[in-house]
């Protein structure tokens, strides 16, 4: 997950000066040439743009429902779809650790491998056995992201974060919207089957395989692998080596094995911050709901029109033009600038709000291009609060711990998806077809949106109350308050 760094306090702006000074005393793999690490941002962001060209990635419920593999559509809502948030809990945890202790490559080839191996599938398999191995495939993919995310952090300076960040999101979603225009244009314009446009699909990932191995290895990560300068005295300490071993010297040997309860312990100890709780709490709930309509939407739009041409199945240009309104909405929000801890409760709750609306809409309508209008609103407000809810998160926690704050976030998040999927979706649960399963995302997010207004109200609250100035005392009062104690001093 790209995390935006926040500006540095002046004693880290003044480390880096100093660190800047002693770079002689660096070996020269911490010393790249200044075009170095350039060609290596924006190779990464290639790298980011072309693995996200799946054109046939829009279409894969159409293709699954349609004659390719004529599967029906209870065994892909309630058998072959759920075992996506199953894959994703259950690896999620060890690729987090693994992506840092083996420093981004091995992971980032391990997510290209699995794409290969879901695009196989969907072209060779026919059993529902095969497709739900393709959603365990893609469990790890979505796990993996975190690989790409963190890898930019370990190829420029602090000071450069933020806006390399920005670069290789941009290059994400410039490629999710490429892919999303070409897979439409070729449905739509071309005639291309969706078995031709997998193929296509398979190719472009292959491809994506070939270029993660010239990814360069790089020889420190955010957790496991330190660089040398800041345990041996030529750097002052980071915030992770003060918690492992006090100073930053001889923690070495232990560190590796007590640090991360060292950080769960002050992450528990931040945690009441009231806009961590309440960010922190908008990322675990409205993300599990978020993705289980991006699970399920598309089931949606097959049995609201159920089209027999493949040329009116219009999936990628609704993908392209939520991509499209999210990277605008997330770049509003970087501008708006409001009191936060005042107005923050009242902001989601009236997003939340709107989207219980739209996923009404979505499933009441028997008009297929107000339910992807819907859509495109319902994923551009959440894109528009993301943002802001790192941003939030982010400022008061250092590098170290926001990346964990972020990663158990997105952790509980991904517990409460699957729990919610067991009992809604699985056939071994309720096993509810699509439209009713709407009906119980339309209340789940109704019953966040009143619970983030009343919390806005007792913001507003107490808000209010600490801004009315103190009652003044009347004079006479005052008076008869202190005549004892002028008697007695008289006396």
């Amino acid at each position: 997950m790209t995390v935006p760094g926040p500006e540095l306090p002046s004693h880290r702006r003044a480390t880096s000066t100093m660190a800047k000074q002693d770079e002689g005393k660096k070996p020269p793999s911490e010393t790249a040439p200044d075009q170095r690490w350039k060609l290596q941002v924006f190779y990464l962001c290639f790298y980011g743009f072309m693995t996200q060209i799946r054109p046939g990635e829009s279409f894969i419920t159409p293709y699954l429902l349609g004659p390719d593999k004529n599967f029906t559509r209870e065994e892909v809502t309630n058998e072959i779809t759920p075992v996506l948030s199953y894959s994703y809990v259950a690896v999620l945890v060890p690729i987090f650790l693994l992506t840092d202790y083996l420093r981004y490559k091995p992971v980032l080839v391990l997510q290209s491998l699995s794409h290969i191996s879901i695009w196989l599938l969907l072209v060779l398999g026919t059993s529902v056995l095969a497709m739900q191995l393709m959603e365990f495939f893609y469990g790890v993919t979505m796990a993996a992201r975190i690989a790409y995310s963190s890898y930019i952090f370990s190829l420029v300076a602090p000071s450069r974060y933020q806006r390399m960040a920005s670069y290789s999101r941009t290059a994400v979603l410039l490629g999710v919207f490429t892919s999303s225009v070409l897979g439409q244009l070729c449905v739509t314009l071309g005639g291309v089957p969706f078995l031709t446009l997998n193929y296509v699909s398979l190719g472009f990932v292959t491809f994506g395989l070939l270029l993660t191995l010239f990814l360069e290895r790089p020889k420190r990560s955010l957790f496991f692998n330190r660089p040398e300068g800041a345990c041996n005295g030529a750097a002052a300490p980071t915030e992770l080596d003060k918690m492992a071993g006090g100073d930053g010297e001889g923690a070495q040997g232990g560190w590796r094995d007590m640090v991360l309860c060292r950080m769960l312990r002050e992450v528990c100890a931040l945690a009441k911050q009231s806009q961590l709780q309440l960010w922190s709490c908008w990322w675990v709930f409205n993300s599990a709901g978020y993705y289980l309509v991006l699970y399920y939407v598309q089931i949606l739009w097959n049995e609201i029109y159920p089209a027999k041409d493949n040329r009116r199945v219009y999936n990628g240009g609704v993908d392209a033009a939520s991509t499209l309104l999210g990277a605008i909405a997330s770049f509003v929000a970087g501008h708006v600038k409001i009191r936060w801890a005042l107005w923050s409760a009242l902001v989601i709750g009236l997003v939340t709000a709107v989207q219980a609306g739209l996923l009404m809409l979505m499933n009441t309508t028997s008009n297929i291009w107000l339910c992807y209008a819907a859509y495109v609103l319902f994923r551009g407000s959440y894109q528009f609060l993301v943002p802001i809810a790192i941003f939030q998160i982010a400022t008061s926690l250092s590098k170290e711990l926001c990346a964990l704050v972020f990663g158990v976030n997105t952790f509980f998040g991904t517990v409460l998806k699957t729990i919610i999927t067991i009992i809604v979706a699985d056939k071994r649960g309720l096993g509810l077809s699509v439209h009713p399963q709407f009906y119980v995302y339309f209340g789940y997010f109704m019953l966040l949106a009143a619970a983030y207004l009343m919390v806005a109200v007792a913001v507003g609250v107490r808000h209010s109350r600490r801004a009315q100035p103190p009652e003044p005392v009347p004079a006479t009062a005052a008076v008869r308050e202190k005549s004892p104690e002028a008697d007695a001093t008289e006396a």
